[in-house]
C-alpha cells in the first residue's frame, strides 16, 4: 500500500506568553539600533552615500514597509514558529519551502555567533578603556553564550522583559544625543536638510554600499512572525508588531543619523567616518552636547545592546530548529518543548552548541572577534535571509492567488508584495556587488570566498531534499511547512479562553 500522509504529535510552544510590546521588543532587539547605527552609519557616511545616509534610511524604510504589507497579509492567515518556512511552503510549494527553511536556519544560527563577536569586541575595549583591565575576548564571548543559554531555557516572557530593559536603555542614549543636537541647533552647519533629501540617497562615493548598509540595519525585523504561536491574539499582534517595528525603527534611524551628521557638520562627518576612530561620529556629539559621562554610558550600552541582539537571534534560531524538528526533517527531539516553561529548550541547547562551536573555531584559528567573527558571519547570514525575504514576497502573491478570494486585494496581496520582492532582489544585488567592501580586511579570507558557495549549497540541498521526499517519502513531504497553529482563530477572538489554547507539551495535530 502507498505510504499515507500522517501528522506527528506536536509539542506546542507556550501560548499567550508575550503581548504586542514583548514581540516588538524581540524584533527591534534583533535589529539592534545601537549596533546598527554605530556599526553601519560610519561606513555609509565614509564610503557609501556620504551625508545622504539618512536619505538612504528613508528609502529603505519605504521599501521595507511595502514588503511588510504582503508579509502582514500572510501573518493574518498563517501562524507558525517557522515563519518564512511556513509562508513560502504555502505560497510557492513545499520544495521551495524546504529550501527556504534551510536557508533561514542557516541565517539565524550564524547570526548569534556573529553578534557574540561584536559583543566581545565592545566588552573587551570598554573594560580596558574604562577599568584598565585587559582580558581575552573569548572570556566575554563565553559569558554571553552561557547567560543566553540559561535565559532561553525559560518562558519567552523572561527574555522579552530582559530585552525590554536593555533595548529601552540603548534607544534612550541614541535619542538623547540626537535630541541634544537638535535642541542646540546642530553643529558647524546648523541643521542641514541635505541629509534627508531623497535624491541624496543615490549620491556619494558608492550609493550602492550606503543603501546596502541601510537595509542591513533592519535584519531581524521579520522575526515577529516567529512568536505568533506564543503571542496573545496572534492575528492582530503579529501584523501590528511587524509594521511598528519597520516604521518605528525606520523613523528612529532617520532621526538619529540626521542629527548625528548635523552634530558633526557635513564635512566633519565624512572626515570622522573615514578616520581610524569612526565611533567618534557618535562619541564627539555626545561629549559636546551632553558631557563626558554620556560617552561612558554610550560605551557600556554598546555592550548591552549587542547582548540583547544576540539573545534575540538565539530565540529566532531556536524556533526555526524547533519548527523543522517537529516536522521530522531533523531529529524530532528538536521539536520538544519544556514541560513547565513551554520553551523549545532542546532546540535552544542545540543552538547554543552551534554558537559555541562557531565562536571557538574563530578563536582557535586566531581570528579577530570584530573583523572576522562578526563581519563574515553577518554577511553570510544576511545573504541567506535576504534571499528568503525575496521568495517570501512572491509567496504572498502565490498564496492569495489560490486561497482566500475574500482577502485578495490589488495592492496588499499583489502589488505591494511584487514591489517588495523586486526591492529585495535589488538589495541582494547590492550585497553581491559590495561584498568585498562590506567585509573590509576580512575579504581576503578563505571563509569570505566560500560564503556564496555555502548559501548555494544549503539552498540547493534543501531543493534536493524536498524532491527526494516527494518521490520517496510522500508522508513526510506532505507536512513540509504545514504544522501551523490551529487555534489561532479562536485566540484571535477570545484570548481569555483557556480551552482555546494549546500550551506546554500538549500534543496537537497540524493543519495539513
Amino acid at each position: 500500500m502507498p505510504e499515507q500522509p500522517t501528522t506527528p504529535e506536536v509539542h506546542r510552544l507556550k501560548a499567550n506568553s508575550v503581548g504586542l510590546v514583548g514581540v516588538v521588543f524581540m524584533a527591534v532587539a534583533t535589529a539592534a539600533p545601537i549596533t546598527a547605527m554605530t556599526g553601519n552609519l560610519p561606513i555609509a557616511v565614509g564610503a557609501g552615500n556620504g551625508t545622504g545616509a539618512p536619505a538612504g534610511y528613508l528609502f529603505a524604510t519605504l521599501v521595507l514597509t511595502v514588503f511588510s504589507v504582503g508579509y502582514v497579509a500572510m501573518a493574518k492567515r498563517i501562524t507558525a514558529a517557522g515563519a518564512f518556512y511556513g509562508y513560502i511552503s504555502h505560497g510557492l510549494g513545499r520544495i521551495a519551502g524546504m529550501a527556504s527553511g534551510m536557508l533561514a536556519v542557516l541565517a539565524y544560527v550564524v547570526f548569534e555567533a556573529s553578534i557574540v563577536g561584536v559583543f566581545a569586541y565592545f566588552a573587551k575595549t570598554t573594560v580596558h578603556d574604562q577599568l584598565g583591565t585587559d582580558l581575552p575576548w573569548i572570556l566575554y564571548a563565553a559569558a554571553m553564550l552561557a547567560v543566553t543559554a540559561v535565559l532561553s531555557h525559560f518562558d519567552i516572557n523572561l527574555t522579552a522583559k530582559a530585552l525590554g530593559v536593555m533595548l529601552i536603555a540603548e534607544i534612550a542614549v541614541l535619542f538623547a544625543v540626537a535630541t541634544a543636537v537638535l535642541l542646540h541647533g546642530g553643529g558647524p552647519d546648523g541643521i542641514p536638510v541635505e541629509p534627508i533629501n531623497p535624491v541624496n540617497a543615490f549620491t556619494g562615493t558608492s550609493a550602492g554600499l550606503g543603501l546596502f548598509f541601510a537595509f542591513w540595519s533592519w535584519v531581524g525585523f521579520e522575526s515577529t512572525a516567529m512568536y505568533g504561536e506564543e503571542s496573545r491574539n496572534p492575528k492582530k499582534v503579529i501584523p501590528r508588531a511587524t509594521l511598528i517595528s519597520v516604521v518605528g525603527v525606520g523613523l528612529f534611524y532617520i532621526y538619529v543619523s540626521w542629527m548625528t551628521i548635523a552634530g558633526n557638520g557635513l564635512s566633519g562627518s565624512v572626515k570622522v567616518s573615514q578616520s581610524t576612530s569612526p565611533l567618534d561620529l557618535f562619541f564627539d556629539p555626545a561629549h559636546s552636547f551632553i558631557g563626558a559621562w554620556a560617552v561612558d554610558a554610550f560605551q557600556w550600552l554598546l555592550i548591552t545592546g549587542s547582548f540583547a541582539c544576540g539573545m534575540a537571534f538565539h530565540q529566532c534560531a531556536s524556533r526555526y530548529l524547533y519548527a523543522i524538528g517537529r516536522e521530522g526533517f531533523l531529529h524530532r527531539g528538536l521539536g520538544r518543548t519544556h514541560p513547565a516553561h513551554g520553551s523549545p529548550y532542546i532546540a535552544s541547547y542545540v543552538q547554543s552548541a552551534i554558537a559555541v562551536t562557531l565562536v571557538a573555531a574563530f578563536w582557535l584559528t586566531g581570528q579577530d572577534p570584530y573583523i572576522h567573527l562578526y563581519t563574515l558571519l553577518a554577511i553570510l547570514g544576511t545573504m541567506a535571509i535576504l534571499i528568503v525575504q525575496t521568495l517570501c514576497s512572491f509567496a504572498v502573491i502565490g498564496y492569495f492567488r489560490r486561497n482566500h478570494p475574500e482577502d485578495r486585494h490589488w495592492f496588499t496581496t499583489f502589488l505591494a508584495p511584487l514591489l517588495g520582492g523586486i526591492g529585495m532582489i535589488a538589495v541582494v544585488v547590492l550585497l553581491v556587488i559590495n561584498m568585498d567592501t562590506a567585509a573590509g580586511t576580512a575579504a581576503d579570507s578563505l571563509f569570505f570566498k566560500a560564503i556564496p558557495w555555502i548559501v548555494g549549497l544549503v539552498f540547493f540541498g534543501g531543493l534536493g531534499l524536498g524532491l527526494y521526499l516527494r518521490a520517496k517519502q510522500p508522508a513526510r513531504y506532505e507536512i513540509i511547512g504545514r504544522i501551523v497553529l490551529e487555534d489561532a482563530a479562536e485566540r484571535a477572538t477570545d484570548t481569555d479562553t483557556d480551552s482555546a489554547t494549546s500550551t506546554g507539551t500538549e500534543p496537537s495535530s497540524a493543519t495539513v
